[in-house]
């Protein structure tokens, strides 16, 4: 069996059940994380952070975003641990599961004018178990992605669980926007309308769990499981031997986490509203972002194509150009007040969040050995988002209020994107390399212009399998 090429061994209609399965469970993730973020930036100031005032309070409010960050690289060492020795498909219900909970909690929760201390202490707790949860998610989804993908489409289906994004993010703000704009405008949006969004994700969370549970395990790992090559400890194995790869391929995510997170993190969405500021109509505002959202789906599609077409490394350089060239109009066109003009400058913003999201999910499954893929996978993008997205939107948020300007966020913003630029420089584009267990010895060395080793082919292991 193992001399079969694993794309032989999928049908296609198995192929589009992992491909549907990877986008409506992580558009439902994401939804969830979203909703917070979103949140955070509109309302949670008022109704947790009160007593620190406002200018504090939407500092904390932007920190208590960040904090699950912090737990993201919790969450990917234990799903990177138990995915390699246990499947991935397990990781991705569990995570799945958390996520939900979490947010529905987080919509029954008293605010701190009726329980006091307590309501910012269980909002933080909440966040924490969201943090862990997305640390996870996103590994498991997109090895179930790539892993299942024939090698020549490899970075299409891995765009298909970077699409939940976007998608997420689309689905946040719309509900958001619905509420605030229509069911529950003004005062209703403050004292009940903000919760129905989280409560929503417990039926979605019944929609996604049905659905991931309809897909098979991952063929990579079905055949490590039957030839009994799982590591006994995945993350020692990964930081002995790949430590350089991992913190590289974090920086690469960085630049893209950071400058997403102006968006999804709520920042654009709190200083475009923010009475003090532009005071521009809170509806409007997230009917834009949840438009350029839209954009960033076309995008990270495109992404996935054209990786697989030009290369990963290709596609990873245009999009950060975009990004670098773009992060000064955005906010020239966001302190103009005019919602088009605001529209615009985000939708300009998303052809680069698009083309530097899109490839991510086949570069990471590319650089890392079939037996410690998920925690690589994992723990680079949770490294990556907190050196990235963790803290952006509160760093944002003190750089405009010590400068008096936002050109500080933007040099912020292309500072990471350099950094995020000169990483990818680094890697070897490994497009259509074989992920499997009989591969391991090609897969163990060579990711980075620094690794001039070629692969050592042992007898127990044929690498042109």
């Amino acid at each position: 069996m193992s001399a079969i090429p694993l794309e032989q061994r999928r049908s296609a209609k198995e192929n589009r059940r992992v491909a549907f399965a990877t986008i409506v469970g992580t558009t439902i993730e994401w939804y969830d994380f979203f909703i917070y973020a979103n949140a955070a930036g509109l309302i949670f100031a008022k109704l947790f952070f009160e007593p620190a005032g406002s200018d504090i309070g939407i500092l904390i409010s932007f920190a208590s975003v960040g904090l699950s960050f912090l737990f993201r690289p919790l969450g990917a060492f234990l799903a990177g641990h138990f995915g390699d020795r246990l499947g991935r498909r397990a990781m991705l219900v569990i995570t799945l599961i958390m996520m939900g909970v979490a947010t529905t909690l987080i919509g029954v929760l008293p605010t701190y004018e009726t329980a006091g201390i307590v309501a910012p202490i269980l909002l933080l707790l909440l966040r924490i178990v969201q943090g862990i949860s997305a640390g996870g998610e996103w590994g498991g989804a997109v090895l179930m992605a790539v892993e299942h993908a024939p090698r020549s489409k490899r970075g299409l289906f891995g765009s298909f669980p970077q699409l939940g994004v976007p998608l997420g993010m689309l689905l946040a703000s719309g509900v958001l926007a619905l509420m605030s704009g229509v069911i529950s405008p003004g005062a209703a949006f403050v004292e009940w309308g903000w919760r129905v969004p989280f409560l929503l994700s417990f039926v979605l969370i019944i929609v996604g769990f049905v659905v991931r549970r309809s897909v098979e395990e991952s063929p990579v790992f079905e055949e490590i499981a039957q030839k009994k090559q799982q590591t006994r400890v995945p993350v020692v194995e990964l930081f002995k031997k790949h430590w350089l790869l991992v913190i590289i391929a974090a920086l690469i995510f960085a630049g893209n986490n950071a400058a997403g997170y102006m968006t999804t993190g709520g920042y654009i969405l709190s200083y475009a509203t923010n009475p003090k500021g532009l005071a521009m109509d809170r509806t409007s505002v997230l009917m834009a972002v949840t438009a350029s959202a839209a954009l960033w789906f076309v995008f990270t599609l495109i992404a996935g194509f054209l990786s697989d077409s030009i290369g990963r490394k290709k596609t990873y350089l245009i999009g950060y150009g975009c990004l670098i060239v773009t992060v000064f109009p955005l906010f020239w066109l966001v302190n103009t007040g005019n919602i088009w003009a605001l529209f615009l400058g985000l939708a300009m913003f998303t052809v680069g969040l698009g083309l530097t999201y899109g490839p991510q999910a086949a570069v990471y499954s590319e650089l890392f050995p079939a037996s410690i893929r998920f925690s690589g996978v994992a723990i680079s993008y949770a490294l990556g988002a907190i050196i990235g997205g963790a803290f952006a939107p509160m760093i944002a948020t003190a750089l405009v209020q010590a400068t008096g300007t936002t050109v500080s966020v933007s040099v912020y913003l292309l500072i990471v994107a350099l950094v995020s630029t000169g990483a990818v420089l680094v890697i070897r584009d490994r497009k259509g390399i074989d992920l499997s267990i009989n591969n391991q010895a090609e897969q163990e060395v060579g990711a980075t212009v620094f690794d001039s080793r070629r692969p050592t082919v042992r007898e127990d292991v044929d690498v042109n399998a």
